[in-house]
């Protein structure tokens, strides 16, 4: 049986967002409304703490993608690719972390672990940050 989608925060310089259960069509704009809270409030870097995600679904792959265009101003990745034509742009303001086998497997076939760090932990995830 999968429980409901809950979200908690922890804030601090990088505002942790620990996310359970599934995250589907039904948590997509919950999760994307959190996400904006955050930012509307002068957050700039954001974890995706997904240990105890169960599952996500098209839908939740549509929220991260969301998440990432909030706290990646374009302009910056624009300005990234002329200087580096042909390379992969990473996120430094919005990383995932401790997903499971079976979430981190969709994550990376959907090529999301392209553009948004991926780290095996929360507090890797926190140290990355400059």
């Amino acid at each position: 049986m999968s429980m409901a989608f809950t979200i908690s925060k922890t804030d601090g310089r990088v505002t942790i967002l620990h996310l359970s259960g599934r995250l589907d069509g039904q948590a997509e704009d919950i999760l994307v409304e959190s996400a904006r809270k955050v930012q509307a409030a002068g957050v700039r870097f954001l974890v995706a703490d997904l240990r105890e995600l169960e599952m996500v679904t098209s839908a939740g792959l549509r929220a991260l993608h969301r998440i990432y265009k909030i706290f990646t101003p374009q302009v910056e990745s624009e300005a990234w690719q002329k200087e580096h034509a042909g390379e992969v742009f990473k996120s430094p303001y919005f990383k995932l972390a401790g997903a499971s086998p079976h979430v981190h497997e969709v994550l990376s076939i959907a090529g999301f672990l392209q553009n948004i760090p991926f780290h095996p932990s929360v507090q890797d995830a926190l140290d990355s940050f400059v």
